[in-house]
């Protein structure tokens, strides 16, 4: 097994191991509630980590993981007039979707 990253909480975690099954990796999540910890041991010892169980398949796991903490930013004018920044696919104000 290989640990692949530590999360800033347990709900990005789970979100980056669900990711990552769901891509075809075995990966699982390790201290889940080790966070109950903090302040008995370092704060940055009781993190969430994310494993991966194949070792072999680490640099499309990192790839993958890369991927999703660096969303894409963009900044484009809708049809109706608004402004449209960061990483978001349609507008906010009238829920037409990006143009490609």
């Amino acid at each position: 097994m290989l640990r692949l990253a530590r999360a800033p909480n347990i709900a990005i975690a789970s979100l980056w191991v669900d990711m990552l099954r769901q891509a075809g990796f075995d990966a699982c999540l390790n201290r889940y509630f080790l966070g109950a910890a903090a302040g008995e041991l370092p704060p940055d010892q009781c993190l969430p980590e994310v494993w991966l169980v194949d070792v072999t398949q680490e640099a499309a796991a990192r790839e993958m993981l890369r991927e999703v903490q660096r969303p894409p930013q963009r900044r484009w004018a809708c049809a109706c007039g608004e402004l449209v920044e960061g990483g978001f696919a349609s507008c906010w104000q009238c829920g037409r979707p990006m143009p490609d």
